[in-house]
């Protein structure tokens, strides 16, 4: 996502070569990407084609918030006809004949998760998917996916936002479910869509058409108030001589060392700054004060606007499309 949508400005396919590079020799090889985030999926298409690293990589994509059909991002679907038109489609584009994770971008309330699951079993089955995720379900959809013969094996991961201001998937039962079936936990956004870095103390930090802009916990009203979270964060790493990113990175991974935390890195030095969080280890004070200031944290705004939180209407039995 870093490298082609959402956080503007948007690299070019050089400077995103270098950086993809540089990641790939140094053994960071687990890329996450989506049909709905613009050109990344056509960037890493043409790298791959480039490079012939195609096989050094475990890639994973996702579908249900993306009409291949049409371009819209409005409208979440995960009817097995544009999941199928999904699926041919990033395959194309990342010029690759197989795809190692295949999520689930957003459940589809109006399509039951054993139907979406069942419309890929020809393509596990093939060796095209490899394995299966969800992102942002509950834990309840995580069961009932886990429960569907001889495809719940390869339901492998969920990816669901996760930092210092959003511990709610410890709260819900996501994370208690995910642990009992075996299941991966992979945190996204987990330097808080880059709150976290300090690098934006305003909203005229942000370019134009970031969008972060849209986001209610960055309006010009809660920005100011979530900034006081960021401030405590870097005093802490400061103390430890540490950046607030890998300070942060660092206590995810430690009190959580079966997830996987996937921070957006646009530069190479943003790379190299997050990737020595995995190696750094924190004084169990450290962690105490990480979390503790993450649970009095008082963060205003939710996590998305309306658009992105109203999703599909609901109806109570699958009747085809």
């Amino acid at each position: 996502m870093g490298i082609g949508a959402a956080y503007e400005p948007i690299p070019d396919e050089a400077a995103s070569f270098e950086v993809l590079t540089y990641a790939a020799d140094r053994g960071v090889t687990f890329w996450d990407t989506a049909d709905r985030y613009g050109q990344t999926e056509a960037t890493l298409g043409r790298w791959f084609a480039k490079t012939g690293r195609r096989a050094d990589i475990f890639l994973a994509t996702k579908f249900g918030a993306f009409d291949p059909s049409t371009g819209s991002k409005s409208s979440w679907s995960s009817k097995p006809s544009l999941i199928l038109k999904a699926l041919q489609r990033s395959l194309t584009q990342l010029q690759t004949t197989y795809i190692d994770l295949y999520y689930q971008h957003r459940v589809d309330p109006n399509v039951p998760i054993e139907v979406v699951l069942e419309t890929l079993r020809p393509a596990v089955e093939a060796g095209t998917v490899r394995w299966l995720g969800l992102s942002e379900c509950d834990a309840e959809t995580l069961r009932r996916a886990k429960a569907v013969e001889g495809l719940g094996e390869k339901v492998v991961a969920v990816q669901v936002e996760f930092s210092p201001f959003s511990l709610e998937i410890e709260k819900n039962g996501l994370a208690e479910a995910a642990e009992e079936l075996g299941v991966a936990i992979v945190a996204y956004s987990p330097l808080g869509r880059g709150m976290v870095t300090g690098k934006y103390r305003s909203r005229a930090d942000l370019e134009k058409n970031d969008f972060r802009l849209t986001l209610p916990r960055w309006s010009d009203e809660n920005f100011p108030r979530n900034l006081v979270v960021v401030d405590k964060i870097h005093a802490i790493a400061e103390k430890y001589g540490q950046t607030p990113s890998q300070v942060t990175l660092a206590w995810i991974l430690s009190e959580h060392p079966t997830w996987f935390a996937i921070p957006g890195s646009r530069t190479i030095a943003r790379l190299e700054e997050n990737a020595r969080a995995a190696e750094l280890r924190l004084e169990p004070e450290a962690l105490r004060e990480i979390r503790k200031l993450s649970e009095d944290a008082d963060v205003q705004g939710d996590r998305y606007g309306a658009p992105f939180t109203q999703g599909c209407i609901q109806v109570n039995e699958w009747k085809g499309e």
